[in-house]
């Protein structure tokens, strides 16, 4: 997909970072867009904290300060152990990737939050209150159901950390704008957010690949204008609607040159529904 992304868009050659979620962190996807030539930050899952920051909880244990970052290196196979937190670069450190650790107390309170349902819904299924099901921090044996301890307080001890996955050296890039470029998918996911909701992308009563394609070409355009709009404007696009929808005309400039359009053909092509 990203090979074909760079052909369409003539941007073969020019080197390109792809930020992802953790769903594409695996070995054989990092290894992928590595063999290819691309820079990647993924978002790592915090089950690979302990061994990442295997050196920090030796001599700090699991204390952490509020915006604490630790660059250090996470290994590409679990069978690959550091014990110190060296300042990663390729040539360097050929069995692992760099691994960039924030720790943040907002996110703890709602780790924190978020482990106490858990508790108690484990605790209720252990005491035969709820059913039995596939329940994290349940211990199953053939002696019954237990609380799981061990696994409680060590999911305790991760809470707060965040971990991002790259192949950029410090030299590229410093801690803080790995961590940044990643933050910045939240605008990928608005426009899925638009998509679905202001420009009604779902649900979609469709069943030929023609009309298909032609419901996002639609879609997608109209993003794109609202995208456009939004920066222009510094104003959503649901205020846009709203502003829009009593209108009969719309006088615009584009590009220097003055255009009037019919209010009603704009939120048209927007697939919004207008009065």
């Amino acid at each position: 997909m990203l090979r074909l992304f760079q052909t369409r868009h003539v941007i073969a050659g020019v080197e390109m970072v792809v930020a992802a979620d953790a769903g594409m962190l695996s070995a054989g996807n990092l290894k992928d867009l590595d063999d290819a030539g691309l820079k990647f930050i993924v978002g790592s899952r915090v089950t690979k904290a302990p061994a990442d920051l295997a050196n920090h909880f030796h001599w700090n244990g699991d204390v952490f300060t509020d915006g604490q970052i630790i660059d250090t290196v996470t290994p590409r196979h679990a069978n690959v152990r550091h014990r110190t937190e060296p300042v990663w670069d390729a040539a360097g450190h050929p069995k692992s990737w760099r691994a960039v650790w924030q720790y943040s107390k907002r996110r703890a309170v709602r780790d924190n939050q978020t482990l106490n349902a858990q508790e108690a819904r484990a605790r209720e299924v252990v005491d035969g209150a709820k059913a039995p099901k596939s329940t994290r921090f349940v211990k199953t044996t053939a002696g019954g159901r237990t609380l799981d301890i061990a696994s409680l307080d060590r999911a305790r001890s991760l809470v707060g950390l965040k971990g991002y996955v790259t192949n950029l050296s410090v030299t590229l890039m410093t801690p803080g704008e790995v961590i940044g470029k990643y933050h910045d998918l939240w605008h990928v996911e608005q426009s899925f957010r638009m998509s679905k909701t202001d420009l009604r992308a779902r649900p979609m009563f469709h069943h030929t690949r023609h009309a298909i394609e032609a419901h996002l070409t639609v879609v997608f355009t109209a993003l794109a204008v609202a995208r456009y709009l939004q920066a222009e404007t510094g104003i959503s696009i649901g205020r846009i609607v709203k502003t829009l929808r009593p209108l009969r005309e719309i006088r615009l400039t584009i590009a220097g040159q003055p255009h009037t359009a019919d209010a009603a053909r704009i939120l048209t092509a927007l697939d919004i529904p207008h009065s």
